[in-house]
């Protein structure tokens, strides 16, 4: 079993050990967890601070945006050079484009590790809030973008990186109530790019399934929801419609 299959089968296990809050809303289900794949922090990859703070907005994106990085496929699967490929594009970002910090909140190398991207996204996504990117013109005050490292116009995606993509997108619904179904699009979908690639745009609809299916399967371990949770629910639904 290789790495990024483990990760994947923990995180569901952890979604279904502590998903205590199930709720429902437009007859989807999610598994309101606290279990997050292993994301490197800012720190850890070494990024340079932001020209000027993180914007954070008090609500949650409602789409997820996949992206490639449309940079050489890589067969460098490492740490090292995952962490090398966050400094990269953080300074081509800042340098070349002239924002204020790496555009897109999420990065997944082709080798599977995923790294936080704009300042502040992980206590953003932990708060159930939007840090404000750089990922989709006109659409970034309400998106959280993933990019992923290479150029998929015709190459297939890597095992690994495919693997990362899920139990993100997994993560970020369960964090902030999405149905996969709807939410996750591809950067073409809001502008006029080739972005994420023929081929891994293509497989957004598995991408969809898969997430939507490993939240369905954290639910059903989770049981059906107590008196406790309808209320929560309720409440919740209440606000929405509110």
């Amino acid at each position: 079993m290789g790495e990024g299959t483990l990760r994947r089968n923990v995180l569901r296990a952890m979604l279904g050990a502590v998903a205590a809050d199930v709720m429902m809303a437009g007859g989807m289900m999610w598994a309101n967890a606290d279990a997050v794949p292993k994301v490197y922090t800012r720190k850890e990859w070494g990024a340079r601070p932001p020209r000027h703070p993180s914007r954070v907005l008090d609500r949650a994106p409602d789409h997820i945006i996949v992206h490639h990085t449309a940079s050489p496929n890589a067969g460098d699967g490492s740490r090292a050079h995952a962490f090398a490929l966050s400094r990269q594009i953080q300074r081509d970002h800042m340098e070349t484009q002239g924002w204020d910090d790496i555009g897109e909140q999420l990065t997944i190398s082709r080798g599977g590790h995923i790294m936080e991207g704009r300042a502040g996204s992980l206590q953003a996504i932990q708060d159930g809030r939007l840090v404000v990117g750089a990922q989709s013109l006109h659409h970034n005050e309400h998106t959280i973008g993933i990019e992923n490292e290479g150029t998929y116009l015709k190459e297939d995606v890597p095992g690994k990186l495919w693997e990362s993509l899920v139990e993100v997108c997994v993560w970020l619904c369960a964090a902030h109530q999405l149905d996969p179904s709807v939410a996750i699009i591809g950067h073409r979908d809001y502008n006029e790019t080739d972005c994420p690639g023929d081929v891994l745009y293509r497989r957004l609809p598995r991408l969809r399934v898969e997430v939507a299916r490993a939240l369905d399967d954290a639910a059903r371990h989770a049981g059906p929801p107590s008196d406790e949770r309808r209320r929560v629910t309720s409440r919740h639904q209440r606000r929405h419609r509110g």
